[in-house]
């Protein structure tokens, strides 16, 4: 028996992005290393930001977005905001909510620039780095690199 075409759209969802993400996701594994590299650098964020005023984006956030940018090829921050958009994959794994508001495109840009002058994005890939379970995956003795990234 066909099924129909019918469009449901419901008011209310009960399925977490957590849900939707299968269990044996490689995103799954990264995001533990990543939170993990967060944690030790929660006094760096600290020391960056002031006591009082508007909120920013906030940093680990940013960081786990820019890390999308870089594993998807995704070209250009403001196509990166799209996908946080509406990928719930992307949302699961930067940390917002389905009903969170995605921030804008410059405020974005200026918040990574913060980070960036702060050396912060230095010292998150050091942490990152730095841990036993990643140190395993990394070798000295080989090294390769996909010609038409030497090009660009």
């Amino acid at each position: 028996m066909r099924g129909g075409d019918a469009r449901t759209e419901a008011l209310f969802s009960y399925v977490s992005c957590e849900a939707r993400v299968p269990r044996d996701h490689p995103l799954r594994v990264i995001r533990s290393i990543v939170n993990e590299a967060l944690a030790a650098l929660s006094p760096e964020f600290e020391q960056l930001y002031a006591k009082s005023g508007r909120p920013s984006i906030p940093p680990e956030k940013l960081l786990r977005a820019l890390l999308l940018q870089a594993f998807y090829s995704v070209r250009s921050e403001r196509q990166l905001m799209e996908q946080l958009d509406y990928n719930l994959l992307f949302r699961w794994f930067v940390g917002l909510s389905l009903d969170a508001a995605v921030w804008d495109v410059t405020v974005f840009t200026k918040n990574r620039e913060r980070l960036i002058e702060g050396d912060i994005a230095a010292q998150f890939m050091a942490a990152v780095l730095n841990q036993e379970r990643v140190k395993a995956l990394l070798s000295d003795e080989h090294f390769s690199v996909d010609g038409t990234l030497i090009e660009a």
